[in-house]
């Protein structure tokens, strides 16, 4: 609606009316700052007063499940000379999630200009001139035909050690040199994961995907994960885990397992895990899982710490576990806990940390906090374990960020257009993304995160938010050390996909997948130094590889993430792997790059070496 003309009226001269909005704004950051509205806010929402972390709950005040793990079983061969065994595969279907999308409606609108060329221009003229280096290497991982897979999307996801980079898609993994050699053929986990016997699905060829591989760089070993079941909805759901035995992937020997996600619920299906190493409790330290349960609408989140130490010393493990129900979570889902990687490791006794967002069961709803909750873990005595707060599992502390809205609409999650007019694609907009990073240097600890946001609510585009929180002394802050909303100058373009990584400097580099109207999804990363001025990727952004080709699937999947991670050889290079089309059509490839911060960024400083590998040690068993 037009406004009526006041420039005959003293009372809105502009000079006035901008003096009195300065006024008014400095009053209220004034009453902000001494946190006169703080209480308010806690009482409209419901929950604890933003940025005020709770104290931990006492020992013995929650009760935890310890679950035995099937295992350890040897593996011990070469992986170059494991029999094939051929993945079904996960057929390609609609996405779980915290509330359903009906996925029909009006089609996603592409926020772009109706005229190309216009738009191109407008994208020139806009984007920042950028500093970040092109690649110093990329080469192509396993595509689609390779995987002997018929499902979508990848679920990309690797990470690199001192001599191989290990990349996994939903059906299994292959492992390369550090110039993009292939060390082994394509690697099913049904391979892999057969002499677990047909007792559970893991070793019953029934392995399904949603894929994990990292490198614990403390212990110089490697973990692979997948999760198996006979049907969904069904019962019987697992999560197969092998650890390497030796730094080398190739030649093992590795140490399989297997982890029934709800003995209490077998039916439960523990979708969408994630995987986080720590080294506390002490001294051998956990390897996070968070899963979310359903069957098959969402019944709750459920969190996980496996005894790492254990595990590395081929013993028997227990994993202690909390299950938190939907109503426990709110409108909250896929909880990612952090992984430690470069700088010093977390202060003995460090709690885990572990983040999470709303998934409103509506689009458009603007949020304003991240969930923060402790994880206490236990082994010798799993009674004395606590997550979050009471028996519900409240977060330790809500902190307040810059306000967001979570990538999809009341309709669906298929918001991001491709070049051609194909269907659009999923953002995954709706939690925060793996990895969580852990950083403590020279004291100062630090959680680095990032999410997908849609800007100009419901046009686009979407854009990637990145944060770091400062949690020296184990504590959650009130608000973020930086965040952002990272869309390289409103070029126009969509951002989504991402994953972060922090190099020992304190140099940190988000990898994402992009796309538009105007051009093929492909992939990109941005950055900034230590010294860059705060709440910026100030180094800019870059090109990975281009994508020649867009997906023709109407399901809309993609990713369903990405990984980026630090070289431990040199603590300063970034990996980066993520999905591409080389043509148009439904069959995806995927990339693996290599990149790092150019000249000029602080000197790096020496990071600790790795410590010893505990011994094995048996985990008390499962109280009756």
């Amino acid at each position: 609606m037009k406004k009526k003309s006041t420039s005959q009226s003293a009372f809105f001269n502009l000079r006035f009316l901008i003096a009195a909005v300065f006024c008014l704004a400095g009053i209220f950051v004034a009453l902000l700052g001494i946190g006169a509205f703080s209480n308010l806010f806690a009482q409209t929402k419901g929950t604890k007063q933003p940025g005020v972390a709770a104290r931990q709950d006492a020992p013995g005040t929650q009760t935890p499940d310890v679950v035995r793990l099937v295992g350890p079983v040897a593996l011990n061969m070469n992986l170059r000379d494991l029999p094939y065994i051929p993945n079904e595969g996960e057929n390609e279907g609609q996405r779980l999630t915290r509330y359903p999308f009906p996925l029909s409606g009006r089609p996603a609108r592409s926020g772009t200009s109706a005229f190309p060329q216009l738009q191109s221009l407008l994208e020139k003229i806009l984007t920042p001139t950028p500093n970040m280096p092109p690649p110093l290497l990329t080469f192509d991982g396993t595509d689609r035909v390779g995987s002997g897979c018929n499902c979508r999307p990848p679920d990309t996801n690797g990470d690199v050690g001192p001599n191989h980079y290990v990349q996994t898609v939903n059906t299994g993994f292959r492992v390369f040199d550090k110039s993009g050699n292939p060390l082994t053929p394509f690697t099913t986990y049904n391979s892999f994961f057969a002499p677990l016997g047909t007792s559970n699905p893991c070793g019953n060829n029934q392995n399904d995907g949603d894929p994990i591989a990292f490198y614990d760089q403390i212990a110089d070993r490697w973990v692979l994960s997948d999760f198996a079941f006979p049907s969904f909805p069904g019962n019987s759901f697992w999560q197969c885990i092998g650890v390497s035995q030796t730094p080398d992937p190739v030649a093992g020997p590795w140490n399989l397992y297997a982890l029934q996600v709800d003995p209490a619920n077998p039916a439960f299906l523990g979708d969408y895990p994630k995987f986080a190493q720590w080294n506390n409790p002490q001294p051998g330290g956990a390897y996070h899982l968070t899963v979310n349960l359903f069957n098959p609408s969402f019944q709750g989140v459920r969190v996980f710490a496996l005894d790492r130490g254990s595990m590395l010393g081929g013993g028997p493990a227990n994993a202690i576990a909390f299950t938190l129900s939907a109503a426990d979570v709110g409108a909250s889902y896929s909880f990612v806990a952090a992984t430690f990687r470069t700088g010093n490791p977390p202060p003995a006794g460090r709690d885990e940390f572990v983040l999470a967002i709303d998934s409103p069961a509506t689009g458009g709803v603007t949020l304003t906090q991240v969930h923060g909750r402790l994880f206490h873990v236990d082994f010798a005595v799993p009674a004395n374990s606590t997550f979050g707060v009471g028996p519900n599992h409240l977060p330790n502390a809500e902190i307040t960020v810059n306000g967001f809205v979570d990538a999809f609409t009341d309709t669906t999650t298929l918001l991001v257009p491709q070049q051609g007019g194909q269907p659009p694609l999923d953002t995954l907009g709706d939690k925060i993304m793996t990895p969580v990073v852990y950083q403590n240097r020279g004291g100062t600890e630090s959680l680095w995160a990032d999410q997908t946001i849609i800007l100009n609510y419901p046009n686009g585009p979407t854009a990637v938010r990145w944060y770091q929180f400062n949690v020296t002394g184990g504590t959650f802050p009130a608000t973020p050390v930086q965040q952002q909303d990272w869309s390289n100058g409103n070029d126009g373009l969509w951002r989504f996909m991402p994953s972060i990584a922090v190099d020992q400097n304190g140099n940190m580099a988000i990898g994402y997948s992009t796309s538009s109207a105007n051009d093929f999804p492909g992939i990109r990363y941005a950055g900034r130094f230590a010294s860059d001025p705060p709440n910026d990727l100030g180094q800019g952004e870059a090109t990975m590889f281009d994508g020649t080709g867009s997906q023709t699937s109407a399901s809309g999947r993609w990713g369903d993430y990405s990984m980026t991670t630090i070289d431990p050889a040199d603590n300063v290079s970034f990996w980066h792997t993520n999905e591409y089309y080389v043509e148009t059509g439904i069959s995806w490839s995927t990339r693996v790059g290599k990149f790092q911060f150019p000249a000029g960024s602080p000197t790096p400083t020496a990071t600790p070496r790795a410590t010893p590998t505990p011994r094995p040690r048996p985990t008390p068993p499962p109280r009756p």
